[in-house]
């Protein structure tokens, strides 16, 4: 029996397979549906978990499936899957980003419950935090079962509203993207300064984990910057240059700007399964 089964076992699958290992969960009990043969020669090797190239064979007593191909995927792979999706239909966890859970009912049984996730990059290193939204009248257990699976990664939190998920692609989805972009640019207007390219790049990313490490620990953000910031001092002049310089606003419209780059690819995508169908 597979407790849980992924269709797909490219890097978030990996992720969340070692972080339920860590945590405890029987290699037998877990499968992978996976058509290239040196994915899933590497997962037998890294994980001993089980394997099949044939994704129905993968949701065989499955109570969970982590739905993990690429958006474009979902519905051939859905359409393939839905006559060995049996009663009692098991939990349909995807974390495709922008696919929504209307557009993944169309393509399932009837009665199916479904998830959708929106896990972030850290999960790779057990340090993720992921958005989680289910339509009402999700069991207990079903949600119990989806949370042992988020926690892998890292953190989760449960959204009141689908489109709630759109600001968690912004946020949390893009937001490394955005911390490493600052980082870059300290290292290099610490270069303009005179450090040396491989000092600047050295301070900035220790310094980048670092913050991470205390943002994690405890205190909220305001108070870890308050900390850092004597009055009169260097941090000061620095956050007085950011603040002159319009970075609140500036960090409003980039946020804006993926929330509403997230629904227009979802409705895209929606489009796409309504054809398709």
């Amino acid at each position: 029996m597979n407790d849980i089964s992924f269709i797909g076992g490219g890097n978030m699958a990996r992720a969340l397979i070692a972080g339920l290992l860590r945590r405890g969960a029987a290699a037998p009990r877990l499968c992978v549906g996976e058509p290239v043969a040196a994915v899933r020669a590497a997962l037998v090797r890294d994980f001993g978990i089980t394997v099949t190239a044939d994704n129905r064979d993968a949701l065989r007593d499955a109570r969970l499936v982590v739905l993990a191909v690429k958006p474009q995927e979902i519905a051939r792979v859905l359409r393939e899957l839905r006559g060995a999706l049996k009663e009692p239909l098991p939990v349909l966890l995807s974390i495709a980003a922008g696919v929504r859970i209307a557009d993944l009912a169309r393509l399932c049984p009837a009665g199916m419950p479904i998830v959708r996730a929106m896990p972030n990059r850290p999960a790779l290193v057990g340090a993720g935090v992921t958005g989680l939204y289910a339509a009402p009248g999700l069991h207990p257990d079903q949600r119990a079962l989806v949370e042992i699976v988020a926690a892998s990664a890292g953190r989760s939190v449960w959204l009141r509203a689908e489109p709630d998920l759109d600001v968690v692609t912004a946020l949390s989805g893009s937001g490394p993207a955005y911390f490493f972009l600052l980082a870059e640019h300290l290292a290099q207007a610490a270069c303009a300064l005179g450090l040396e390219r491989e000092t600047a790049l050295l301070l900035a990313t220790e310094t980048l984990y670092g913050a991470g490490q205390l943002a994690h620990d405890g205190g909220t953000l305001s108070d870890q910057r308050a900390a850092v910031t004597s009055r009169g001092g260097t941090t000061e002049a620095a956050l007085r240059c950011f603040e002159a310089g319009g970075f609140e606003a500036l960090v409003a419209r980039a946020l804006g700007a993926a929330a509403q780059r997230s629904a227009e690819l979802a409705a895209q995508l929606a489009a796409q399964i309504r054809d398709s169908i």
